[in-house]
C-alpha cells in the first residue's frame, strides 16, 4: 500500500527554522539539507511503520514515529491506515522536525502546533 504524505504547518515551520539556522554557515548546504529532507520523507509513502516510535509516544497517547535524518534531525509523524480493501492509500502525516538535541516534545499541542 503506498501512502500519502501530508506536511503539517508546524513542521514546514520546523523547515523553515532549520534552514535559516544552516544558511547563516552555508546557503548552498542549507538548500542541500532541505532538499534531503523532503526527499527522505518521500520515502515515507512506502512501508512508514518501518520506522521506530519516538519518546513522545509514551506519553501522548498516540503512535508518533521517527525518521532520523543526517543522525541528527528527527521526523516525528504519525500513520493513519485507511481501508486497504477497498484500495484507499493510508496517510503519513508529518508534524514536527526538530534537531536531536532539542528538548522533547511535552504535550500533543506541541506536537500537533495548528492541527488542532
Amino acid at each position: 500500500m503506498a501512502y500519502r504524505i501530508e506536511i503539517s504547518p508546524s513542521a514546514i515551520a520546523d523547515i523553515e527554522s532549520i534552514f535559516l539556522w544552516i544558511k547563516e554557515e552555508s546557503q548552498e548546504r542549507a538548500f542541500r539539507w532541505v532538499r534531503g529532507c523532503y526527499e527522505i520523507m518521500l520515502t515515507l509513502e512506502n512501508f512508514p511503520q518501518r520506522c521506530s516510535l519516538a519518546i513522545e509516544s509514551r506519553y501522548m497517547g498516540i503512535d508518533v514515529r521517527q525518521l532520523l535524518y543526517q543522525k541528527q534531525f528527527l521526523i516525528l509523524f504519525t500513520v493513519q491506515n485507511l481501508g486497504e480493501e477497498e484500495g484507499e492509500e493510508g496517510v503519513v502525516y508529518i508534524h514536527r522536525v526538530r534537531h536531536g538535541s532539542q528538548q522533547r516534545l511535552e504535550n500533543i499541542q506541541d506536537l500537533l502546533g495548528d492541527e488542532l
